[in-house]
């Protein structure tokens, strides 16, 4: 505990750091306070019923990145999700389209502001067309005011989601250039942490009335052990050693390598984060939208069955089909963010060699393998991380404090904090300072992870 002190001391010493700090906690207060700012003409009571019958589907999943903002019917109800979906389409993009792949590999920083002007302009258009499907998702609740006249209730509105996601983006830009961490990701993980306290009262109330206080103690010790594996899975790397050849300068010989590039190569053991898990549950709502159009023809067909099975996202058969879909878009997305031709292309212009292997194709191929070999265990653990709330519950676990023991939300909270973490650590190390671990070591205390930060 002294040490803790002695720490946060430390940071409210370094007047930058406590200023950025201090901004980031302005910017996520204006965002909540706007959670909580419902539309005109929308009656928040009437959605009640309609926020406890989809907990566990899609718009219970947008509901949690928002961070209730869905289901209070407010500014921020779409969030800075449209601007996320935005930047998945041009990453993509970039992989498939040769225009954006030189943008993002040849251009440099003018390429990064023309992606991200394109960027914006696709939120926005993305933006306008949720806001007309949530707008429509509220008429049909029978949440939206009768004395409203419904064009203005559509405009004014249409215009208001837009400008509150445009906002919302515009805050998390600002906490990226004048605060701590990246500014898109703390907004969602606000979102995410803000129901975890309602959940954890509920699932104690749950266990207390019955199973008692000793299981939701062994619920908290294995959320912990989760979170400490997520952390180890995160942070693990596979270092590749490389060598530099050796020139002559006068008499004697000298290493290539300049001041400041490491001797290996850092490969991810999770390369793809969190986006298999994201493309998985995306595949997996289908279903319940196929369900919902069987629905209006034939109740029956769409109440029974594999389809029934399939939209309940805690059933054995969703569960091993989500988990066969993680670790195989685990692979294809590695494979496309990872370019092992790259990486060999850029050894042999530093002059440098993986220690047995040829340069140039068996460097490529070596690299691949390792690539290969590394990220069956990433997969294999994002599949159990994906699936791990269904586990949860079928135990008995209340679905809304389940969420927290793996999915998204949880890789999610790990990637933004262990990021956050980071930077503050950077700045005490700057300043002569202890770190926030002194005995472990952050990504941030340990040395800059060679090559693959400099390509």
């Amino acid at each position: 505990m002294k040490k803790l002190i002695t720490t946060i001391q430390n940071i409210w010493k370094i007047e930058e750091l406590r200023t950025r700090i201090l901004f980031t906690l302005g910017m996520i207060f204006v965002y909540r306070f706007g959670s909580f700012v419902v539309l005109p003409g929308v009656v928040p009571s009437r959605l009640e019923a309609a926020n406890a019958a989809s907990t566990n589907d899609l718009l219970g999943l947008i509901n949690v990145f928002t961070g209730g903002a869905f289901n209070n019917a407010s500014v921020f109800a779409l969030g800075v999700m449209p601007y996320i979906t935005a930047s998945i389409i041009v990453q993509l993009l970039g992989f498939a389209v040769p225009y954006f792949q030189r943008l993002q590999q040849k251009e440099g920083e003018s390429g990064r502001k023309k992606l991200n002007q394109i960027t914006r302009m696709l939120t926005l258009a993305i933006t306008l067309v949720q806001g007309g499907g949530y707008l429509t998702y509220l008429n049909a609740q029978g949440a939206v005011d009768p004395t409203l006249p419904s064009g203005i209730f559509w405009a004014a509105n249409i215009i208001i989601l837009s400008a509150g996601t445009i906002f919302a983006m515009w805050l998390g830009e600002r906490i990226t250039d004048r605060g701590v961490g990246n500014g898109i990701s703390l907004l969602i993980t606000v979102g995410i942490i803000a129901s975890l306290p309602l959940a954890i009262v509920a699932e104690f109330e749950l266990q207390l009335a019955g199973s008692g206080m000793i299981i939701f103690v062994l619920e908290l010790a294995l959320m912990y052990l989760i979170v400490m594996a997520t952390v180890l899975i995160v942070q693990g790397v596979r270092k590749i050693p490389i060598h530099f050849a050796k020139r002559m300068v006068g008499r004697g010989a000298t290493a290539m390598p300049a001041a400041g590039i490491r001797d290996y190569i850092p490969i991810k053991v999770n390369a793809a984060g969190v986006m298999p898990i994201i493309f998985a549950q995306a595949l997996m709502f289908l279903p319940a939208t196929i369900a919902q159009f069987i629905a209006g023809d034939d109740a029956t067909l769409a109440s029974s069955g594999l389809l029934r099975t399939l939209t309940n996202p805690y059933s054995f058969a969703s569960s091993v089909i989500t988990f066969v879909l993680v670790v195989v878009f685990t692979y294809v997305y590695t494979a496309l963010i990872v370019n092992p031709q790259q990486y060999a292309e850029y050894l042999k212009r530093q002059n440098a060699f993986i220690p047995g292997v040829k340069p140039g194709k068996p460097t490529a191929d070596f690299i691949d393998a390792v690539v290969t070999r590394i990220t069956l265990p990433g997969s294999i653990f994002l599949g159990f991380i994906a699936i791990i709330p269904a586990i949860a519950v079928a135990a008995g676990v209340n679905p809304t404090f389940a969420q927290f023991f793996g999915g998204t939300s949880l890789l999610i909270l790990v990637a933004v904090v262990l990021d956050t973490l980071q930077q503050v650590e950077s700045h005490l190390l700057m300043r002569r300072y202890d770190g926030l671990v002194k005995s472990g070591r952050i990504q941030g205390r340990s040395r800059m992870q060679g090559i693959g930060a400099s390509m």
